[in-house]
């Protein structure tokens, strides 16, 4: 079996990454998200809850499973709690990732990665596709507090610069899907 062309899809809070991944899966695209990752991995991997256990006790367990809201708390109000949740779970959204990545039967495999450039993960995938939109529409989207969740991470103007693809998303989700279709055909079609 022949590996897939391999496309890391990563851009800010709010930009609409969940939406063009739900785009390039309709135009068959294989495809895999690192939130959903992360989720499975809260619930399934026994190393990591053990971890997490030990490091803040039984306060981040709401019967038996991973209290994410109360790990969200922890971590968005101390930037060190943040640093060592990143530390446990960045290793293993690449490990899952990559096992995803070799057991893909198809063309083209596009995995989304909030935190790409911040992890260095880029390096990792064929081509990158940034979606970005404007501050004012994000924070419509996602509400207050967009700001200082956004401090620690690479400028969106920094992001389309390294991108081999990128897409300001202000507009309808045909428009959104015309261009992941026009990115999957350059891709599968290079001129």
């Amino acid at each position: 079996m022949q590996r897939p062309l391999a496309v890391a899809l990563t851009g800010g809070i709010a930009a609409g990454k969940s939406e063009a991944l739900r785009a390039f899966e309709r135009h068959g695209a294989a495809v895999i998200s690192s939130d959903d990752v992360v989720h499975r991995l809260y619930r399934e991997d026994a190393g990591l809850k053990a971890a997490l256990r030990e490091h803040w006790g039984e306060r981040v367990f709401r019967d038996g499973e991973v209290d994410r809201e109360e790990v969200g708390r922890i971590v968005f109000a101390e930037r060190a709690e943040l640093a060592w949740l990143e530390a446990e779970l960045h290793p293993r959204v690449r490990a899952a990732t990559a096992e995803w990545l070799a057991g893909v039967d198809a063309d083209v495999a596009v995995a989304e990665i909030p935190l790409l450039y911040e992890t260095g993960g880029e390096e990792r995938f064929d081509s990158v596709v940034v979606v970005t939109a404007p501050p004012e529409v994000r924070e419509a989207r996602r509400g207050a507090g967009l700001a200082e969740r956004e401090d620690r991470l690479v400028p969106e103007e920094e992001k389309v610069r390294r991108a081999d693809f990128w897409y300001v998303n202000d507009g309808s989700l045909e428009e959104l899907d015309a261009f992941v279709a026009g990115v999957l055909e350059e891709l599968r079609h290079p001129s």
